[in-house]
């Protein structure tokens, strides 16, 4: 699976989190922990905010550890917001569009997961994208197409909404004709202000999510990139919410009393699988 960092906090270069740390986000390319890949070579890509309302890109289908412009990149370009990811792809090819993150508009978006049997599920999933901004579909990945949909759901107003409603309809396509597909969605979302982190799973385990905050400062990471103890596990279900001059906060994915928690809980009672 693929490995991702998102940071939000005073303007600050790259480098000291996605080159330099002991076990950077380039280590990580090559030698995950916590994750069923245990190489991560599929491209990269960095996405960030500056001067202009939309974030810019830059995505690269070389592997991370053997891309020279990478640690330039890292150790010039300064944001106050950025993310950055590696990836293992699940099915689709390797080319610059499907390199996450994904940009729409002033969203910002990246993922670690997959929707299963995507290519039985794909035209389902990409009718939840409305037709207005099916033109910025630009790539075949399972990801961009749920972050269209996303977007389409009203992710201005409610990006927590927008992103439970997504998933909702997610579960029931995995979960038609009693198939039980697998379902898999750590995620980082992000306006230029404000942060959002997601781990959620349908008839899996969730794959891992940890998040370190400090002052003004929060950086949510698929794996530790250090062996400092002040990393905190987000639950299952949860989501990091990580609000422009706000303390971070992990709330629920689906509130306590509705249909969709007691579902969560059940279903919680019989996962099983691998992280």
């Amino acid at each position: 699976m693929c490995r991702w960092i998102a940071y939000r906090g005073e303007t600050t270069a790259f480098e000291h989190y996605v080159t330099e740390p002991e076990h950077s986000l380039v280590t990580q390319s090559i030698r995950a922990l916590e994750s069923t890949a245990g190489t991560n070579g599929d491209g990269f890509g960095l996405g960030w905010y500056g001067d202009h309302p939309e974030p810019g890109l830059y995505r690269e289908t070389r592997p991370a550890w053997s891309d020279e412009n990478l640690r330039y990149l890292s150790r010039h370009l300064r944001s106050h917001l950025f993310f950055a990811h590696v990836r293992a792809a699940t099915g689709t090819a390797v080319t610059r569009q499907n390199c996450h993150p994904f940009a729409c508009g002033r969203w910002l978006f990246m993922h670690n997961g997959f929707v299963g049997s995507w290519n039985r599920l794909r035209r389902k999933v990409e009718a939840l994208i409305p037709d207005a901004l099916y033109p910025s579909r630009l790539g075949t990945t399972d990801s961009e197409a749920v972050f269209l949909a996303i977007v389409g759901a009203g992710i201005d107003p409610d990006p927590i909404g927008a992103t439970r409603e997504v998933l909702r309809s997610l579960r029931e396509l995995v979960n038609e004709d009693g198939l039980r597909e697998h379902l898999r969605f750590t995620s980082a979302l992000s306006n230029g202000h404000d942060l959002y982190a997601f781990r959620f799973a349908e008839n899996d385990r969730a794959n891992s999510l940890y998040f370190r905050e400090d002052g003004n400062q929060v950086i949510a990471v698929s794996e530790p990139y250090d062996k400092e103890p002040d990393w905190i596990e987000v639950p299952p279900d949860h989501v990091l919410v990580a609000r422009a001059a706000k303390p971070a906060e992990i709330v629920p994915l689906f509130a306590a009393g509705t249909a969709d928690f007691a579902a969560e809980r059940k279903r919680s009672q019989r996962v099983v699988g691998g992280t």
